[in-house]
C-alpha cells in the first residue's frame, strides 16, 4: 500500500445505501456480484485520482487524498460508474490534518469525515465547509445548511456535490426548513400564543385569506419552536410544501418523500419525535382523512398547518392568523421600502386591511410611487 498522504489531507469515507435490502431483493448470489462489480467501480476510482485505501469494513471504505479536487473527482467518478446498477454509495468528505500513526489516521477530523458520509444518501456526496472551500471554484455545491454531527458539539455548514434533489440529510437536529431572504418582522404576541398552543396539541392549523403570511408565520413559528424545545422533536423538523398539489391521493406520497421515507409515511414515522409543517392545504383538504390516520397510528408525531380553511379532523386546534398590528405593518413598509414612518403610510397599510402580501407589494414600488398615491 502507497504511503498515506501526510498535512493537509482529504479523507473520503463511502458506504452503500440499504445494503440489507439489497441483499434480500438480489439474493446473495446477485448481491455478491454486484458488491464486487461496486468495488471495482470504487478502486479504480482511487487509482485514477490517487486515493490511498486506508481501510475497509463489509462495504464502505475509507481512502485519503492528498487534494481535495482529486478526492471530488474520484466521487463524481464513483456515482457515474454505479449509475446503471441497484447498488447507491453516499459519500461524505472533509479536509483536515488528522495525525498519521503506524495504524493509520487517527483524530476528530477521521471521526468526523465518517459522520458526515454516514449523513447522507445513496447517490449523494456531501462535503465539510473545509473541503468545499478548496473546490468552490471548480465544482458546482448546494448549501445544506448548518447541521449537527453525533458526538461533536459545534454545529457544521455542509455542502452537496451538484443540484440533485434528495431527503433532508440524517443529522441530529434534522430540518430542512427554508431560509428566509428577509427578516422576519413583528408578530411577536401571535408567534407567542401559536407557540404555547403548539406545545399542548399534535395539530396545529394556522388559518386565514390569501396573503395573511401564513407561510412565513409558521416557518418563524417552526424554527423558534426546534430551537427553543429541541428534545421533543428530536427527529426531525420538515418543511412541505403542498401549494402545486391539485390530486389529494398524493398528499401522503408527497409528505413521505420530503422527509426521506423509503417504506411509507406511517412505517418511517412510527414513534419518532417529529415536527411536520405542510403549506398551503386548502386545495387539497379532502386528504384531511389519511392525515388524521397518521396521526393517530404515530403517537409522537406533531403537524403545523397553514390553510385558508380548517381540516376538520379529530384533535385539530384552528389559530386564525389576525392582520398586521398597525405598527408592525409600518414597520414592514419602513423596513422594506427604507422611507421613514409617516402618516399616509399608516393609511396606506389600514388600506390594505394589514396584510403582509399587500404590504411588501406597496413597499416594492415606493421608489416609483409615494404612499400617497
Amino acid at each position: 500500500m502507497p504511503a498515506p498522504p501526510t498535512g493537509t489531507v482529504t479523507l473520503l469515507f463511502t458506504d452503500i445505501e440499504g445494503s440489507t435490502r439489497l441483499l434480500h431483493e438480489l439474493g446473495p448470489e446477485s448481491y455478491a456480484e454486484e458488491l464486487a462489480a461496486h468495488r471495482r467501480v470504487l478502486r479504480s476510482a482511487f487509482d485514477r485520482y490517487g486515493g490511498v485505501e486506508m481501510d475497509t469494513q463489509g462495504d464502505a471504505f475509507f481512502v485519503a487524498f492528498a487534494r481535495a479536487p482529486s478526492a471530488v473527482e474520484a466521487a463524481q467518478s464513483i456515482t457515474a460508474g454505479l449509475s446503471s446498477g441497484p447498488i447507491r454509495v453516499r459519500m461524505g468528505l472533509h479536509t483536515g490534518t488528522p495525525l498519521v500513526t503506524e495504524e493509520g489516521y487517527v483524530g476528530n477530523d477521521v471521526h468526523q469525515a465518517a459522520r458526515i458520509a454516514a449523513a447522507g444518501h445513496g447517490g449523494q456526496i456531501v462535503l465539510s465547509p473545509m473541503t468545499a472551500e478548496l473546490v468552490r471554484e471548480k465544482f458546482s455545491l448546494a448549501a445544506l445548511g448548518t447541521h449537527r454531527l453525533k458526538d461533536f458539539a459545534e454545529p457544521v455548514s455542509l455542502f452537496q456535490l451538484g443540484d440533485e434533489e434528495f431527503p433532508p440529510l440524517k443529522t441530529i437536529a434534522n430540518t430542512n426548513l427554508p431560509t428566509p431572504v428577509s427578516s422576519f418582522l413583528g408578530r411577536e404576541h401571535e408567534l407567542f400564543e401559536a407557540s404555547r398552543t403548539i406545545a399542548t396539541t399534535r395539530l396545529l392549523t394556522v388559518t386565514g385569506p390569501g396573503g395573511a403570511g401564513k407561510t412565513r408565520f409558521a416557518l418563524e413559528l417552526a424554527r423558534r419552536v426546534r430551537e427553543e424545545r429541541f428534545a421533543d422533536y428530536r427527529d426531525g423538523v420538515f418543511f412541505v410544501s403542498l401549494a402545486a398539489l391539485r390530486d389529494p391521493a398524493l398528499v401522503l406520497d408527497t409528505v413521505a418523500q420530503s422527509i426521506g421515507a423509503n417504506v411509507g409515511l406511517r412505517e418511517d414515522v412510527a414513534d419518532k419525535q417529529m415536527l411536520l409543517l405542510l403549506d398551503n392545504f386548502e386545495q387539497i383538504v379532502a386528504a384531511a382523512g389519511e392525515l388524521s390516520e397518521v396521526l393517530e397510528a404515530c403517537s409522537n408525531l406533531s403537524l403545523l398547518v397553514t390553510s385558508r380553511e380548517v381540516l376538520h379532523i379529530r384533535g385539530e386546534v384552528e389559530y386564525k392568523l389576525p392582520a398586521l398590528a398597525e405598527a408592525d405593518g409600518v414597520l414592514l413598509f419602513w423596513e422594506r421600502a427604507q422611507q421613514e414612518p409617516s402618516a399616509d403610510i399608516r393609511e396606506l397599510c389600514r388600506r390594505l386591511d394589514g396584510l403582509p402580501l399587500a404590504i411588501e407589494l406597496a413597499a416594492a414600488r415606493a421608489r416609483m410611487l409615494s404612499p400617497a398615491s
